[in-house]
């Protein structure tokens, strides 16, 4: 039998949109927010020289400044006052998690509440300023040491970089949280999600014109968007995907009344990781890289430069490293965000029990054994998304500017702000409802 949501879910039509007047508002400050960082990502650094950057950038676009530029929208190409982008939050808020599973105080901070998530927030915030301050900081010294790039190097130039990179970092983190509690979906993600879509036109325009030219085959490129179509239908599937663990609590007993036990289920994501794995692993096979094309190429020893032309996109041990650091992530993160000893605990204190396993430590080690047997389905499944990309640009020199971790980034994103506009029509219907029946009590009692 359909639940009382579901049953409301299939009923949803566009007079119930028409009617949520609290979500459309929320819909267009969505969009004024997101439209406010698309045009900052356009403003530049002041104190560049727009030519002689635009010359260096095209040379390291291959390593990780073209990774940021992904997440950042395009602003690390221009360095624009959104150059640094929101990943310094990021950075903070998997530091903090990392030391909530390492840190007493932290971690009875995470068990406090509200309260306590209102404080690991802040400490957040603090080291979203710190990560942002050391690499503007770094930013800025390595654009000094470029050749021409800065019209006036020294300390001026230098205190102005960070103040203005920090300054758009910061506003992007408040940004973000007003978009999650003014407007609709993860702020934060929505961001990241915005900078990946506004590079999309670009690329498809792009590979169309190979396509026009001659250098890609028609046949080529329907393969590879039936391909990419196949993809995204794989990670809709994934991560929604669920194994969802059978919960019962016992009979309740009010006054001379007996009530039937309630059974519910404990959801765990097939993919709990997320897309995190895919971005460290990412960053971290770009960064050799990254620092051999700010070196001196031929100040390199011979056994460097096999390593980093060994690293190179869509080379055997590039995808080897990607996939085995992939799989390596996505159990590391799955273990810092998913604690099965505090949801065995959690269920034990409110009476909850899984059928046929004993409550506290035997129910803490079913759900660990659980939770990783669909990690090994949901490790296997971001190695094939990440790794597919890289195939199809080695062996068919196509172009594909949305790889695998973006892809992702942006299916998820899509998945999690149609959901959470379908819970809003939900609320909106079910309060309808609430009032029709409020108003038919009252004239029955008339």
């Amino acid at each position: 039998m359909a639940s009382a949501a579901e049953q409301l879910a299939s009923n949803l039509n566009f007079s119930t949109f028409a009617k949520a007047e609290d979500l459309k508002k929320r819909l267009w400050f969505t969009l004024a927010a997101l439209l406010v960082y698309r045009l900052g990502t356009h403003i530049p650094l002041p104190g560049l020289n727009p030519e002689a950057y635009a010359q260096a950038f095209r040379g390291q676009a291959g390593g990780i400044l073209g990774l940021f530029n992904m997440f950042s929208g395009g602003a690390v190409q221009r360095m624009a006052i959104f150059a640094l982008g929101i990943m310094p939050y990021i950075s903070a808020s998997i530091i903090v998690q990392l030391m909530t599973s390492v840190v007493p105080a932290l971690e009875n901070l995470k068990k406090e509440g509200e309260q306590g998530r209102k404080i690991i927030n802040q400490y957040t915030r603090y080291g979203t300023v710190l990560l942002g301050a050391l690499q503007a900081y770094g930013i800025s010294v390595g654009l000094e040491s470029g050749n021409g790039l800065v019209v006036d190097p020294g300390i001026f130039f230098r205190i102005s970089t960070v103040i203005t990179l920090l300054g758009g970092t910061m506003f992007l983190m408040w940004l973000g949280e007003q978009i999650t509690s003014r407007g609709i979906g993860n702020g934060i993600s929505l961001i990241i999600f915005a900078g990946i879509a506004a590079g999309l036109p670009q690329a498809l325009a792009g590979t169309l014109e190979l396509g026009r030219t001659g250098a890609l085959s028609t046949t080529l490129i329907l393969a590879v968007i039936l391909i990419a179509i196949a993809v995204i239908a794989i990670i809709v599937f994934v991560e929604r995907a669920q194994r969802r663990l059978l919960i019962q609590y016992p009979k309740r007993q009010v006054g001379n009344r007996m009530f039937q036990g309630d059974t519910s289920h404990l959801p765990l994501k097939l993919n709990t990781s997320g897309v995190i794995p895919a971005i460290f692993s990412s960053s971290l096979l770009l960064l050799p890289a990254t620092i051999a094309g700010f070196a001196n190429t031929t100040a390199l020893p011979s056994w460097a430069t096999s390593i980093v032309a060994a690293l190179g996109h869509g080379q055997p041990l590039y995808m080897l490293l990607y996939g085995l650091l992939i799989a390596f992530f996505a159990f590391f993160y799955t273990a810092i965000v998913f604690n099965p000893k505090d949801t065995a605990d959690n269920l034990k204190k409110h009476g909850g029990f899984i059928p046929g396993i004993r409550p506290g430590e035997r129910t803490a080690e079913y759900i660990d054994y659980v939770l990783t047997r669909i990690t090994v389905i949901g490790a296997i499944y971001l190695v094939f998304v990440c790794i597919l990309p890289e195939i199809l640009v080695s062996q068919t020199g196509i172009p594909l500017s949305l790889g695998g971790t973006s892809l992702l980034i942006v299916v998820s994103v899509t998945l999690d702000t149609v959901a959470q506009i379908q819970g809003h029509l939900i609320a909106q219907q079910y309060e309808g409802l609430i009032k029709k029946s409020k108003l038919r009590g009252g004239k029955r009692g008339r």
